[in-house]
């Protein structure tokens, strides 16, 4: 990903010498295990634990020649072992340290997605409950339905948030697997006890069966989960870029002292922030399709997967990781116009409340489709004429008022009625 999305500390986790770095862990522990079944003497192995290191630019200059970065790396620690170093990847294929290193990786990534998404699921359930008697108009293909609230809006947000905290940590669960059974994964030169006690003392679980690599359905689903919780980002950035809008402008994302909106139109404010998360969301869940594409691989395996997996195991961790840190700055700072959400209601001059004028039609003994036919023509005549309203309708037109009072109109007008269950979803939803 580039620098201008990413923030240093998950970046560094995906950096080439990170990766070297963890790939040296993961022999130092293979080597301490065959240490502790006597093969390794002990001279040996201090000399691997106090000397063993690497050069970023040797192994790149080894692998100009070789082709081969496990190669080039493991000839890289040995010039920095020793004879001692004849015992690195003893018994181990490149897919036993590259698979569980990677593993370790996207282990420690999904560590750092779960610090920000836990924050972007404190913003909004604190602006859930904030906001849970705000009252504003809900839409139906764009279109006014009926009342709602802001804080409903955020808390659905928050439960699919809540989801996808699950679904992060049972991805991490996945991929938290190690893998040292040799090239075709039948054990051949090391035991499955050796693997089960490196694994474990990397954190990891062993991969019950292996071909010469970790099973790639364990990657995809990783991808796909960061894919969700992106589309989740997703949707709440275009909620609000779509309340934003001039017209409404009901709530509209942070604009900073000293920001500029537009080179040509000074008045600008634009919500570039949640159209950065949009963008980036769409990259995130084409990578997906990316993983899924590498789980096909030839017999017990080719490496089609691995170019690949370069590109979008870090692009798609990274870019989640900006874009949650910038959805928690947007929920964090989030500007919040009441009047305007009063005014957008009243827009319509009445029309949200339509199904209700029709359902109590309905419960005077009207058929439903009659009393359907009523509220729609009047409803239509409202839309006609910016001068009327539909209560005004049902207050002067003899097909209301032949059936309700005054006075059932002004209870069947009042927006409260809408709002009377939304206590219970909160308390369903744990925010009361």
């Amino acid at each position: 990903m580039i620098d201008r999305y990413s923030n240093p500390e998950i970046s560094g986790l995906w950096s080439l010498e990170n990766k070297f770095r963890i790939w040296l862990e993961v022999e130092i522990a293979v080597c301490e295990a065959w240490h502790q079944r006597g093969l390794i003497p002990a001279e040996d192995m201090q000399a691997i634990r106090s000397k063993a290191g690497f050069d970023l630019q040797r192994i790149e200059e080894i692998e100009k020649e070789v082709q081969h970065d496990v190669i080039a790396f493991l000839t890289s620690v040995k010039e920095h072992v020793g004879p001692a170093g004849r015992w690195v990847h003893y018994g181990m294929t490149s897919s036993d340290v590259g698979d569980t290193a990677l593993c370790l990786q996207m282990v420690r990534a999904a560590d750092l997605l779960l610090v920000r998404l836990r924050k972007v699921i404190e913003a909004s359930r604190l602006l859930a409950i904030k906001y849970k008697d705000q009252v504003m108009v809900g839409r139906t293909h764009g279109i006014h339905g009926e009342p709602t609230t802001l804080g409903l809006k955020f808390a659905h947000f928050y439960a699919e948030m809540k989801r996808n905290e699950e679904r992060l940590i049972e991805a991490r669960r996945q991929v938290a697997v190690g893998k040292l059974s040799g090239a075709v994964g039948t054990f051949s030169n090391i035991e499955p006890a050796l693997e089960e006690e490196v694994c474990r003392s990397l954190g990891l679980e062993p991969e019950p069966v292996a071909t010469q690599v970790i099973n790639r359905d364990r990657h995809a689903f990783y991808l796909s989960v960061l894919g969700v919780i992106a589309g989740g980002l997703d949707r709440m950035a275009q909620e609000i870029r779509l309340l934003q809008k001039s017209e409404g402008r009901e709530v509209e994302e942070p604009f900073a002292k000293g920001q500029k909106g537009s080179s040509a139109m000074p008045h600008k404010r634009n919500p570039v922030i949640c159209e950065r998360i949009c963008g980036l969301a769409r990259v995130i869940q084409s990578n997906a399709m990316t993983g899924f594409r590498d789980m096909p691989l030839w017999h017990e395996r080719d490496i089609s997967h691995s170019s690949a997996e370069r590109v979008v195991l870090p692009d798609s961790t990274i870019a989640l990781d900006y874009i949650l840190d910038k959805m928690f700055y947007v929920l964090s700072n989030l500007n919040v116009y009441p009047d305007n959400m009063d005014r957008v209601l009243n827009h319509t001059r009445g029309l949200v409340f339509s199904q209700r004028l029709m359902l109590n039609l309905i419960d005077r003994g009207l058929e439903r489709e009659e009393a359907y036919r009523r509220v729609q023509t009047a409803s239509m005549e409202v839309w006609a004429d910016p001068a009327t309203s539909l209560k005004q309708k049902a207050l002067q037109q003899p097909e209301f008022t032949e059936l309700l009072s005054a006075e059932d109109v002004e209870r069947i007008f009042d927006v409260q009625y809408f709002l009377r269950n939304i206590g219970a979803i909160y308390t369903r939803l744990g925010l009361q």
